[in-house]
């Protein structure tokens, strides 16, 4: 994703307003434009819907008719709002805002100018993931913080908050590897990632069942994850509660604690399947080994279930997870409870060690756990069950992981709240609405705060309409982090629809010295037509 400033259609210029209230204009009261130069200087804008419904710039020169009474405030102070709902409201950054070698913020001039749109909207601030496999990509301990230092910096300037989101998986789109070293030693010691019944290992984050073994030069991934953290700790000092108000753990595929059960997705990018079970490698096999050993069946020991189906194939086309299948049965009862254990026990280690790290700076820690709605309306849930959440219809699966949210002092970040029932395939029994309703009151129940997080950053229908829904009345939420800026979150497809939702969470309340005065409100500037204009276009 880049964006460029490319000459277009109109914007006027107008009197000193209210930033961004109303759909399709937003005013520029610091005194600055968008040029094909990047971030320039000089002239006040605002942008205008224009006939066909495309959002743009155009900046013209202008002789004020009235002298302003008081100085435009510096960059960075605009209209201060405060979320009349307590929703606080966050926008992500590109994956790839830093470059690989973190030595610069890619789509750089970008990127400050979608900071200065959302600090005008209204938001309160960004997300920006951090990556394992770029910080300390070259060897163990050797960190380079200097792009995510400078992204920090620029956010600070713009006065928007920083939610940092600490990512020790990979990731294929945009391809961002673990580190180069732990990629090495996977090569040769396999084991240390998630494997499935055929052998298969998905190499995007490292199995939990290593957490605790010296396979990384002598060092535990529970060592490694901590050294990470008090350098960031360190690096990002002047940083924390002022501008970094949030830190995400990340716990497994993707950030959120799970084992990787759909790693293997279909061309069209859908999962109807159930997933598979991610317990083959040497180590799971080991920890399996002994509990089944311990619990006097040593022969359950031996693997997981036989008779599962495959990752893309219904509950119905094997015998494990249909009504009356194994998953009932005593052994059923073990395995799970195993795998399930296993999970909350890794996810309890690396939220504990945030804890410890971050506890004493004022700064709230997350964890995200998944939305894994399809055949949430069987009895089995099974694709619940393979991500590692005993969950069924006779089972609370998510009561144990809340307990251990509150037990670490965290606060949990639960997606998909753009998704509605009425929306998903019927053959999959899916219900999103009915599983976040359950997840939520699970954690709210142990006094744990929730947050929230759209799905996808490409939106899916009727999405909009149920994050107001979500977002609105009883859901009261600590804070929402909307997926994704990028070429087409400022696209006009996008854009307004996103302006709309956050007027609706966002009402502002602005200080007096925001307010026009009566001279102000009735005046207009003068327009002189010129055609130099600017607009946010993805490349």
């Amino acid at each position: 994703m880049e964006l460029s400033v490319i000459g277009g259609s109109q914007v006027k210029l107008g009197r000193t307003d209210f930033a961004c209230r109303e759909l399709g204009y937003v005013i520029l009261k610091n005194n600055c434009r968008f040029s094909k130069g990047g971030v320039c200087f000089g002239q006040n804008l605002r942008l205008k819907k224009s006939g066909n419904g495309m959002m743009s710039l155009k900046a013209v020169h202008a002789e004020p008719i009235r002298e302003m009474k008081k100085k435009m405030k510096p960059s960075g102070s605009g209209t201060k709002s405060k979320p009349v709902d307590g929703v606080r409201l966050f926008v992500g950054l590109p994956l790839d805002t830093v470059s690989h070698d973190c030595n610069s913020i890619n789509h750089s001039r970008a990127i400050a100018a979608g900071l200065k749109a959302l600090k005008l909207l209204g938001v309160e601030g960004v997300e920006l993931p951090i990556w394992w496999g770029i910080v300390e990509k070259e060897a163990m301990g050797k960190y380079d913080w200097s792009g995510y230092l400078s992204i920090a910096e620029m956010i600070q300037k713009v006065g928007l908050k920083l939610h940092v989101t600490l990512c020790f998986h990979g990731s294929k789109k945009p391809n961002i590897p673990l580190p180069k070293w732990v990629s090495e030693i996977g090569e040769s010691q396999s084991g240390i990632y998630f494997t499935d019944r055929s052998g298969q290992c998905y190499k995007e984050c490292l199995s939990l069942a290593v957490d605790n073994l010296n396979v990384l030069n002598g060092k535990t991934p529970v060592q490694v994850y901590r050294s990470f953290c008090e350098s960031f700790k360190s690096s990002f000092a002047p940083f924390l509660k002022s501008t970094i108000t949030g830190i995400s753990m990340g716990l497994g595929p993707d950030g959120e604690l799970r084992y990787p059960s759909h790693h293997e997705q279909p061309s069209d990018g859908k999962t109807r399947g159930i997933g598979e079970f991610q317990c083959y490698d040497q180590n799971m096999l080991s920890l399996l080994k002994q509990h089944a050993e311990s619990s006097g069946n040593p022969l359950w020991g031996l693997g997981g279930p036989h008779d599962v189906p495959t990752y893309n194939q219904s509950p119905y086309s094997n015998s494990f997870f249909k009504d009356g299948g194994s998953w009932e049965s005593p052994y059923g009862d073990f395995f799970l409870s195993w795998y399930s254990s296993q999970l909350i026990k890794h996810g309890d280690s690396l939220l504990s060690l945030a804890d410890s790290t971050f506890g004493d700076t004022g700064v709230s820690i997350y964890g995200k756990i998944p939305l894994m709605h399809s055949w949430y309306g069987t009895r089995s849930r099974p694709s619940e069950q393979t991500a590692g959440f005993y969950n069924t219809a006779k089972r609370d699966g998510y009561e144990q992981v809340a307990k251990m949210f509150a037990k670490n002092s965290c606060k949990i970040i639960l997606p998909g709240m753009d998704l509605s029932d009425a929306n998903q395939p019927n053959e999959t029994h899916s219900s999103p609405e009915l599983l976040l309703s359950q997840t939520m009151t699970a954690f709210r129940k142990h006094d744990v705060k929730v947050s929230g997080q759209n799905s996808s950053e490409f939106g899916v229908p009727g999405g909009f309409e149920q994050m107001k829904k979500n977002l609105s009345g009883d859901h009261v939420l600590d804070l929402f982090s909307y997926q994704r800026m990028g070429a087409y979150f400022f696209s006009p497809e996008h854009f307004p629809s996103f302006t709309e939702l956050v007027r609706s969470l966002n009402q502002p309340k602005l200080h007096l010295d925001d307010l026009p005065t009566e001279d102000e409100e009735g005046a207009e500037t003068a327009i002189l037509s010129q055609e130099s204009s600017a607009s946010m276009q993805a490349v």
